[in-house]
């Protein structure tokens, strides 16, 4: 079992920047492909980036790309999603995934959640 933790959302005004982080626990983190994913208000849940258990490889949905970094420190546990130049279509609810798949891709499996952190983005 992975347990995962998110935060750091909040509502800010389009183009400010957030930094989220997600805590895992109960499982080595180092051997796990790790992703964020967003779920708007009457839309269903998305791919927003992933990351590779060395965190060499990345993936991003093209919505965010160039505006957000995924990162991660395997000694801390911890995963990191930063975002700059936020828009109003950026609001939703963040969640963190954890998967087996050491380098995951948008479609891979993510087999723990986190409970979702909210993000608000105001024009």
């Amino acid at each position: 079992q992975v347990q995962l933790v998110e935060s750091g959302g909040g509502s800010v005004q389009a183009g400010a920047s957030l930094r989220m982080s997600c805590r895992a626990s109960g499982r080595t983190f180092g051997n796990l492909g790790m992703g964020w994913f967003r779920r708007a208000p009457g839309n269903e849940r998305e791919f927003v980036a992933s990351i590779s258990w060395s965190g060499t490889t990345t993936n991003y949905a093209d919505s965010v790309k160039g505006r957000f970094t995924i990162s991660r420190d395997n000694a801390k546990n911890t995963l990191y999603l930063q975002m700059y130049s936020l828009k109003p279509e950026d609001t939703a609810v963040y969640y963190c995934a954890a998967s087996t798949v050491v380098r995951p891709t948008p479609t891979s499996w993510y087999e723990y959640w986190g409970q979702g952190t909210q993000v608000t983005v105001s024009s």
